[in-house]
């Protein structure tokens, strides 16, 4: 199966939500034309039957009239009637025929007007469609356009000014006026301020001259009516919190000459509008600034961006901006963003990929050529959701699209520090939403796969994510949208013509409505095998008619038989499909039958057998790798391609420095050449590389490593030397000098050519054949009075250099002057931000007597007038000049003087800008492992050619007895050999072949002080201890004397010293050492008083030594005696059943006190017991010693459990006691931590009102007057009178407000203090909360009063009563009440009669007796006694049985005291 990135009908598919549904439309269009064809036909047919009928009656009802008429008929006039009937009915006939010819006509032309009106219907419907298309498009560009403007916008937060848009020289003619506008972007907004020439351009000083507007970003300057005085350099510089930018432009006021004519003057009309057609066909395109090689990460956002000048600057006619991706045209995408104008070409990404990782080129193409430049863009991974899980797969691509099926491919992720990836993962999403379906239930293996059960006319987009064994990688950048449409569809289309001017576009499905079931499909192949799966294709049947079709298909082992079907669940609408779950190695045969809704057709052919297996495999190893120098920062890498490179994806190229083993990826997307430059480097490091090739099955094997590679700019020839200067004459020869070529070409020069050529001579004459390797040539042979001029070239290993541009012209005279001649070869180190060094030679021409001194000059570039650093010569050929401008580039000369005055000056300078390079390093002095003093730099930026060059007062040292340099790579040493006070003074060290790498150092007396104790310490060393001696004592009363050392060699010794005596190892004193660790020990099984002393450790180790002591006497020594005697019996105590934990206690979240201990050592014999006051103390279970922990809780603690509390363990080993005395202290500390319980679960106040007044109430788990408790009234405490009480219960403390009134409303403060914090609760009493708390009290009061004071029995009256026949029956109470009660008796709630048989008897008011003579069975009932005042009363019931004599006595329960029933106030009458 061939691979087609997309094809054009999908490229031209328009990709919607599931909002939108072509094939809907294109059924309900075929189900309204079917049942428009049916109604038409059966309304044509009714209309013809009902004609004909009509016609034959009529005839037959005229026949029967005739005969009806006439009687009897001859048989000639019968048969003329006959004959006229057959002549009608042929007449009729025709007539039919004729009808129906017609019908038809009629119908077909009706058929054509609705097939025109249907096919009005469908371009109505196609222009709604696409309206509707057009509208959400317009709508989506807009949502795109808001969301890029968004991304700005969020880009600019938080960000220091950057310019996007320059600012733009300009030359203009007086009296014009011009205008500098520049953007800038920052946030916040940045603050611009111009300046003209450095100078802060204000608005007042010149009002009118100047117009500054600023709007959007873009800032302008305006000048009005520029003169002569304008020209000037502009500046614009924009400020905020985060940073600042410039930018600068010139502006040049041209004056006005008879020769030149403002461009204004060219008598075109006022407002003509410039030509469209631009005579010019070339633009001068340069880059001002470039983008270089970028890296980046995943997920972040980048510009690579370039500042054009490009000429002529034309309004309406631009030369076109270009960017290609690895010689791939790009376009704008949700990614990446283009912008080109205003002097700029940028290419934005959002959120950067590795898909975005490549080659860059931007081409800037015009009529004249093509300008371009490029740069690598590295990516790499982003942090993995899960550690040492690989990055994510990249170039994830669709192919072979149709109805519910798609293939999907992607690049595997570089796994160079990551495990090797087992698998891939790939999910689906329906454009328009947000929902991620996984496709594939188990890891896919190969970078392929079939993704089937799409649904018809739906876009989908597709991700991929890597599995390793640490765990799964972050998605992929989903793919294009890509339809679910079957491809044929447009080959079926056909266009059929309606008269000369009407094109209708069918199906060829509609032609082919006489076929009802499909014939089989043809060509089924596999287009697709692996070891996973095999992707069956075929041709759909023809005809196939106009049903929607359906696929099956069978599968059959090879010599089995019988056949399955692999789809029988879901029917296939594509003509592909992926099979999966065949048995690896077996092979397998194919078939595919096609149905629609009339059936299935016949199977296809068979296919030839088909295994599953993968046809392609893993490449093998890429070849030989070479590796070159490129730059500093790079190298190119160059490798042999793979002897198996199927179906190869690229390559991944590896690196690792030298020493660290470990590997880094070079590039994070396969690259398809065998050729890369690895950029990103450490310059000065050395690498080594390998490469693996890469293909849809995985990567192969690495390659084998490349030879290491040091980091450095390539080889190439030197640059041509400069500064040639003549140094001397006599007439007859010239002595030259000149400086060194500013680049070496990365190698040592080894020597220089020179060549001349008299003046007004046009050939050039060699000098010297062989290279000339000092700078300083005497040339000979020379003419008298000629002048002459030379120019010089280099040469190094590479070859020939450029030779210098040539010099003046030198006359041949001979110099004759007293002063000496120039200096020359001027030279600069130690460049810093305000200061330098000068060096020069001294003069070749002396004068007439010996140099004495030099004088320095300098200026500033572009000035004519020298500034003398120092009004007094210096001695020296070297110096530093200081108090210099930082950013300022400055020229010097130098001029020697001796007796008879100042000579001529040597050349200038160039000019040397005053700033320090980044990352400038310094001379550093130290000391070696061996003692000795020295000098240290480095530098990175040496090349192969660069040599240290170490000089003491800027004269290079060649004094070897007392120094020694020593150069590894780029780190070069100093060392003094006998450091002395001789040795103070100035060193300065420079590096050749760099851009003037030097530095310096003073050694003065203290820093040589200092440096020279170092050195004394490290050759007459100590052994650096961790730690003093020290002691330790164990848990068997033994004690341990250890030191530890920094290290220990093997062959170090030690000794124990104690009281000035030398302890050697024996049973008494344990002696041993850890040299590896460097731990001395000694251990003494036995410490007594005699023990007491001074303790030393000595130690020897090659030349080092050192000794620690340890002072045990007095209390110190006591202190160890007494905690290794207590070590001692807690280990003879710890033998038997012990106590781990001695009892200790703890307050429970139910207020319970808790004690509890923890047991070791026991065993089922072993008995627990609690005791109080040594007595044994019951609890409900017994301890459970097997977990080791016992507890004892106290619910309610109060003062009845003071005690000493005690805990015994005992078995036949021994036995253990632990003790613990709850008073005092402890007592007090256990209240407070039942307080801290209760505090933090106690509830909100709550109000009870009672007859005594208002109670405040504050419920908790356990309460007792013990604790810290205090009520408080508006912050105030109270305390506890007649009028408020505090006082509590087990459940809750209360304050009872007695008699409230108006003074007792406020806020009411409850607190309980656990010794630490004070828990709080609070409650206002005020306002209707106290009135209906008053109320209430009022209430209770009253009734409290009418309860105590209303009629009652007190008591005297039993529940049943069981009396015989005949006896006297006498009920007996006592009543109260105040008033005195009214007393009234009944009889089964009847009144009594009171009689001589019935008496009431009440004494004084109280005592109240009922008395029955000679009772009988009739007094056998229900008596009741009401006591009634006016605050109420009571009711209380007798029963009284009797039974007769001789009869036995029911039994009956005792008596009670019978149950009053209360009668309120306003109750009256035995009926209450």
């Amino acid at each position: 199966m061939s691979l087609v990135t997309m094809p054009f009908y999908q490229r031209r598919h328009k990709h919607f939500d599931q909002s939108y549904r072509n094939i809907q439309t294109r059924y309900l269009m075929n189900e309204y034309a079917a049942k428009m064809r049916s109604s038409s036909r059966s309304s044509s047919q009714s209309s013809s039957q009902r004609s004909l009928t009509e016609k034959s009656s009529s005839q037959r009802a005229a026949s029967q009239k005739l005969l009806s008429q006439g009687g009897t008929v001859c048989r000639l006039c019968a048969k003329r009637v006959s004959s006229e009937e057959e002549e009608s009915e042929h007449e009729n006939k025709r007539r039919y025929e004729s009808q129906v010819a017609l019908y038809g006509e009629a119908k077909r032309e009706r058929f054509l007007r609705e097939l025109a009106g249907l096919e009005d219907s469908v371009h109505l419907a196609r222009a709604q469609a696409r309206e509707q298309l057009d509208r959400y498009a317009l709508q989506q560009a807009a949502e795109d356009s808001l969301a890029w403007e968004r991304h700005v916008f969020e880009e600019r937060m938080r960000r220091a000014p950057e310019i996007l848009v320059r600012l733009r020289s300009h030359t203009v003619w007086e009296r014009m006026s011009v205008t500098l506008c520049f953007t800038v972007q920052g946030f916040p907004t940045p603050v611009v301020q111009w300046y003209k020439n450095g100078t802060l351009i204000s608005q007042a000083a010149e009002p009118g001259k100047y117009r500054i507007e600023s709007k959007y970003g873009v800032h302008t300057l305006e000048i009005h009516r520029a003169n002569f005085d304008d020209t000037a350099t502009y500046s614009a510089v924009a400020t905020n919190v985060h940073g600042q930018a410039s930018t600068n432009a010139a502006v040049v006021v041209k004056r006005f000459r008879g020769e030149e004519e403002p461009i204004h003057s060219m008598g075109l009309p006022i407002g003509l509008p410039l030509p469209s057609v631009v005579p010019y066909t070339h633009f001068d395109v340069q880059f001002l600034e470039k983008f270089g090689v970028t890296f980046r990460r995943e997920g972040e956002t980048v510009t690579l961006k370039c500042t054009l000048l490009v000429t002529p600057d034309l309004k309406r006619v631009q030369p076109r901006a270009e960017w290609y991706r690895d010689d791939v045209l790009l376009k704008e995408s949700p990614w990446t963003q283009m912008f080109f104008g205003e002097g700029q070409a940028a290419l934005s990404f959002s959120q950067l990929s590795k898909d975005d990782e490549g080659l860059y080129t931007l081409r800037i193409v015009s009529r004249g050529g093509v300008s371009e430049h490029r740069a690598f863009l590295f990516v790499r991974d982003a942090d993995p959701l899960v550690t040492g899980a690989p990055g994510a797969p990249m170039d994830v691509r669709c192919h072979d699209a149709n109805r519910d099926y798609v293939i999907v491919t992607w690049k595997p992720p570089n796994t160079t520090s990551e495990g090797a990836v087992i698998g891939y993962f790939v999910d689906r999403c329906e454009v328009g939403t947000n929902s991620w379906v996984q496709c594939n239930d188990s890891p896919v293996k190969i970078c392929k796969y079939p993704v089937t059960g799409l649904l018809e006319g739906r876009s989908y987009e597709f991700r991929v994510r890597a599995i390793n064994s640490a765990g799964v990688s972050r998605p992929s950048r989903a793919s294009e949208a890509v339809a679910a449409l079957d491809p044929a569809d447009l080959t079926r289309l056909q266009a059929v013509r309606l008269g000369e001017d009407k094109e209708i576009v069918i199906l060829q499905d509609d032609l082919e409505g006489d076929v009802q079931i499909p014939g089989p499909p043809t060509n089924v192949h596999a287009s697709e095998v692996s070891r996973t799966y095999v992707v069956l294709s075929w041709e759909p049947p023809v005809p196939r008619g106009k049903e929607p079709l359906t696929y099956f298909i069978e599968k059959s082992m090879v010599g089995s038989g019988s056949w399955q079907r692999v789809n029988a669940q879901t029917a296939v609408r594509s003509p592909r499909y992926a099979v999966f779950d065949l048995a690896e190695g077996k092979p397998y045969v194919f078939r595919v039958l096609s149905a629609n809704k009339h059936g299935l057709s016949d199977p296809s052919e068979i296919t030839p057998p088909i295994q599953a297996q993968d046809t392609i495999v893993t490449p093998s190893a890429p070849g030989r790798v070479l590796v070159s120098r490129d730059t500093k920062t790079s190298v190119v890498v160059e490798w042999e391609r793979p002897k198996h490179q199927e179906d190869l994806l690229g390559y991944y190229v590896d690196c690792c420095m030298v020493g660290s083993n470990v590997w880094e990826p070079c590039n994070h997307k396969p690259i398809s050449y065998n050729r890369f430059v690895v950029h990103g480097l450490t310059t000065g490091e050395q690498y080594m590389f390998r490469v693996k090739a890469v293909n849809a099955v995985g990567t192969s094997e690495n390659s084998q490593e490349s030879d290491a590679i040091k980091v450095q700019a390539a080889l190439t020839v030197p640059s041509p030397p400069y500064g040639i200067t003549l140094l001397n004459c006599d007439g007859h020869a010239m002595t030259l000098g000149w400086k060194v070529p500013r680049f070496s070409g990365g190698a040592p020069i080894l020597g220089y050519f020179v060549d001349k050529r008299e003046a007004q001579h046009r050939n050039w004459h060699e000098v010297n054949a062989a290279p000339v390797k000092e700078r300083l040539l005497t040339v000979e042979g020379l003419t008298e009075g000629a002048s002459y001029e030379f120019k010089i070239a280099a040469s190094n290993l590479v070859g020939i250099g450029q030779p210098s541009d040539p010099s003046e012209l030198f006359k041949c005279e001979a110099w004759t002057a007293p002063e000496p001649g120039p200096t020359y070869d001027l030279t600069f180190c130690e460049v810093r931000d305000t200061s330098l060094v000068l060096l020069w030679k001294a003069p070749v021409y002396a004068g007439s007597s010996p140099v004495s001194g030099y004088f320095v000059d300098y200026k500033e570039e572009g000035s004519e007038e020298w500034t003398p650093v120092s009004e007094a010569p210096t001695a020296h050929r070297y110096l530093k000049v200081c108090d210099l401008h930082q950013g300022q580039s400055y020229v010097f000369r130098v001029r020697a003087a001796n007796a008879s005055g100042v000579g001529k000056p040597s050349d200038p300078s160039e000019p040397v800008l005053l700033e320090a390079r980044p990352g400038t390093k310094e001379v550093s002095a130290g000391v070696d492992e061996q003692g000795d003093i020295y000098l240290s730099f480095d530098c990175p930026e040496m090349t192969d050619a660069s040599q240290f060059t170490w000089c003491k007062a800027y004269e290079e040292i060649a004094d070897q007895d007392k120094f020694r340099v020593e150069t590894v790579g780029d780190h070069s040493k100093l060392y003094f050999k006998n450091p002395d006070k001789g040795d103070l003074g100035t060193y300065s060290v420079s590096v050749s072949d760099t851009d003037g790498v030097s530095s310096s150092f003073v050694l003065d007396e203290a820093e040589l002080e200092r440096l020279m104790a170092l050195s004394n310490e490290i050759k007459n060393p100590t052994v650096p201890l961790k730690s003093e001696l020290a002691y330790e004592v164990f848990e068997h009363g033994q004690v341990r004397f250890w030191l530890r050392a920094e290290q220990l060699s093997p062959d170090a010794s030690f000794r124990f010293v104690i009281n000035d005596r030398e302890v050697s190892d024996s049973p008494t004193h344990k002696i041993k050492c850890d040299k590896s660790t460097g731990i001395i020990e000694m251990v003494m099984d036995q410490f007594t008083v005699e023990n007491e002393g001074t303790y030393t450790v000595q130690i020897h180790d090659g030349k080092a030594k050192n000794q620690s002591s340890l002072v045990l006497i007095g209390d110190a020594f006591k202190a160890v005696l007494d905690e290794a005697e207590f070590q001692r019996k807690e280990f003879l105590r710890k033998q038997g059943p012990h106590f781990a934990e001695y009892l200790h206690w703890d307050v429970t979240e139910e207020c319970e006190v808790r004690l509890a201990c923890k047991v070791a050592n026991t065993k089922k014999e072993t008995v627990f017991r609690w005791l109080k006051d040594d007595v044994l103390y019951d609890t409900e279970s017994p301890p459970d010693l097997e977990r080791g922990v016992c507890e004892l809780l106290i619910p309610k603690l109060s003062k009845k459990d003071h005690g000493e509390y005690k805990a015994t363990l005992k078995d036949d080993r021994g036995q253990d006691v632990s003790t613990l005395e709850i008073a005092g202290k402890v007592y007090e500390d256990m209240i407070l931590a039942m307080s801290r319980v209760c505090g933090l679960s106690a509830s909100p106040l709550k109000i009870l009102c009672t007859p005594d007044g208002i109670r405040l109430q504050c419920f908790m788990k356990y309460f007792t007057e013990e604790m810290r408790v205090n009520w408080y009234h508006k912050d105030a405490k109270i305390a506890s009178s007649e009028h408020m009480r505090a006082g509590g219960s087990e459940e809750m403390a209360w304050l009872q407000i007695c008699e409230p009134t108006e003074k007792d409303k406020g806020k009411y403060t409850f607190e309980i203090s656990d010794g630490r914090d004070n828990h709080q609760r609070s409650l206002d009493l005020s306002g209707q909360a106290f009135d209906d708390a008053l109320a209430e009290f009022q209430q209770l009061k009253a009734a409290a009063f009418a309860e105590k004071n209303r009629g009652k029995v007190i008591g005297g009256l039993p529940d049943v009563v069981t009396i015989m026949e005949g006896k006297t029956l006498n009920l007996t109470c006592t009543v109260f009440g105040n008033p005195d009660p009214e007393v009234v008796w009944f009889k089964n709630d009847k009144d009594i009669e009171l009689n001589e048989h019935f008496s009431v008897k009440v004494e004084q008011a109280k005592y109240v007796s009922m008395s029955i003579k000679g009772v009988t069975s009739e007094d056998s009932g229900k008596y009741s006694i009401n006591v009634k005042n006016k605050y109420g009363g009571e009711k209380i019931d007798v029963t009284v049985s009797v039974y007769q004599h001789g009869e036995v006595i029911p039994e009956v329960q005792p008596p009670q005291q019978a149950t009053p029933k209360l009668i309120p106030a306003s109750a009256s009458g035995p009926a209450q």
